[in-house]
């Protein structure tokens, strides 16, 4: 068939079309012809360069009959019935999943493999353990060809993958060991309700805003210092089983800007000692105390005169209260000694800690003491438990600073004390490995950019 004969019965044909087919038509006839000559010119076995079309209202109409031969549709359709289609899924169990109920959410319809995982000696004491992803793969029936999950195995530096294979016709499963592999991650966000909310829209895990508080717990109160329009950039560590993410590790290297005030951290540790965070030009993050006694809560009081809620009068309230539910962990602010422990009439249940320099700090209304007089603590140890005992109206933590006996704001202590220097002769080498992690801080910059435009 001579191909520029066929392109102008083409063309006339599709004139005809326009004239008579829909909006939608008319409005992709080029598109129409160009594709019609591309059928053309494959069907023919010499390759021709063909150039653009004429419109083809610039064309005379003429009407051509001729028999073509129409395209072997059946042969195709057959073609992709008998095409192997794999379809793969990922779904987190749950607390309450049963074996039928994780099969229906992975789109699996295979009532051997329902039956298959409820009674393999391996799959039905590992498959619903909470949290942990589940990926199946299955044919357009929805019949199960393979499924795995992985796990973090004791040791912290492995983990498991189970997996259930069809092969023969019959379903399978074994448990294999292989070694985390340890990766880098960037993140970056904007504050606009809550730290978690913001990690949360970052695609972060839940741990990474957790670490970020703690890294910052000496120079940002998280509790009441946050604005709207604060931001961060954070390297982590993640350590990945096939690519899955399965546990984060330590936060690398973090920027927090609140308030329109840039502060960097920097994990460095060196060979044999006691690793820290430090700024970019080597000062410990670490202080004397932190700004506050729990990871996270609100200030319900603060350090000033109240409406007492029990005593119907007027006082001077002489510390900082937070609501937390019972039981969340009571942590002292810094080092020091467990000066007191025990019952204290108003304050219930209370331990008192004495520092350096005269320095005391108490927790009260405690449901549970866990230090004993005498005993020495360090920053951030587990002191007790938040609770309702002595002169409380709902459970929350009530905190005193004293210097020499005087009550003292504890809300500004922590930004007045010392960091703790990075000794000099470790200097050289904080510097070198600053200058890699300050490019790392910039790629995750770049992304918050990117997201804003």
């Amino acid at each position: 068939m001579n191909v520029v004969h066929s392109l102008e019965r083409l063309d006339a044909f599709v004139l005809r079309l326009r004239n008579t087919a829909p909006a939608w038509a008319q409005a992709h006839k080029k598109p129409l012809s160009a594709a019609f000559a591309g059928l053309l010119v494959l069907g023919t076995a010499t390759a021709v360069a063909v150039s653009r079309a004429p419109d083809p209202a610039d064309l005379p109409v003429r009407q051509v009959a001729q028999s073509v031969q129409p395209l072997d549709l059946l042969a195709q359709s057959q073609q992709l019935a008998n095409h192997d289609f794999r379809l793969t899924r990922s779904e987190v169990s749950r607390a309450n999943d049963s074996v039928d109920a994780l099969l229906a959410r992975l789109g699996v319809v295979d009532a051997q493999a329902s039956l298959f995982l409820r009674t393999d000696t391996l799959a039905k004491s590992m498959l619903l353990g909470r949290g942990r992803l589940v990926q199946a793969e299955v044919n357009d029936a929805g019949q199960l060809l393979r499924l795995t999950q992985r796990w973090s195995a004791d040791d912290e530096v492995h983990f498991k993958r189970l997996t259930v294979e069809r092969k023969l016709g019959s379903l399978q499963s074994k448990v294999e060991m292989a070694p985390l592999v340890a990766t880098q991650r960037i993140g970056s966000g904007t504050i606009k309700s809550s730290l978690f909310a913001a990690t949360d829209e970052a695609r972060m895990p839940d741990v990474v805003a957790v670490q970020m508080a703690e890294i910052f717990a000496g120079d940002i109160d998280f509790h009441r210092s946050l604005r709207k329009g604060d931001r961060f950039h954070v390297v982590y560590e993640a350590l990945e089983a096939d690519g899955e993410l399965l546990k984060t590790g330590r936060v690398l290297a973090a920027e927090f800007v609140n308030a329109g005030k840039s502060i960097g951290a920097i994990w460095f540790q060196e060979l044999g000692k006691k690793g820290g965070y430090y700024t970019a030009s080597g000062e410990s993050l670490r202080k004397a105390y932190l700004t506050s006694p729990l990871e996270f809560s609100r200030v319900t009081s603060g350090f000033k005169m109240r409406f007492h809620p029990l005593l119907n009068k007027w006082r001077a309230h002489l510390g900082v209260d937070y609501a937390a539910p019972t039981g969340t962990p009571a942590r002292t602010v810094g080092d020091g000694t467990v000066e007191f422990a025990g019952w204290q009439n108003g304050y219930g249940n209370v331990v008192i800690v004495k520092h350096r320099s005269n320095h005391t700090t108490l927790y009260a209304h405690l449901s549970k003491v866990s230090v004993k007089k005498g005993q020495s603590v360090s920053q951030g140890q587990t002191i007790g438990n938040v609770g309702s005992t002595g002169w409380s109206t709902g459970p929350h933590l009530h905190f005193e600073f004293r210097i020499d006996g005087v009550h003292k704001d504890p809300l500004t202590i922590a930004k007045q004390s010392e960091s703790i220097p990075l000794p000099a002769s470790a200097m050289a080498d904080f510097k070198r490995h600053a200058q890699a992690v300050k490019r790392d801080w910039a790629a995750a910059a770049s992304m918050t950019v990117a997201s804003a435009q």
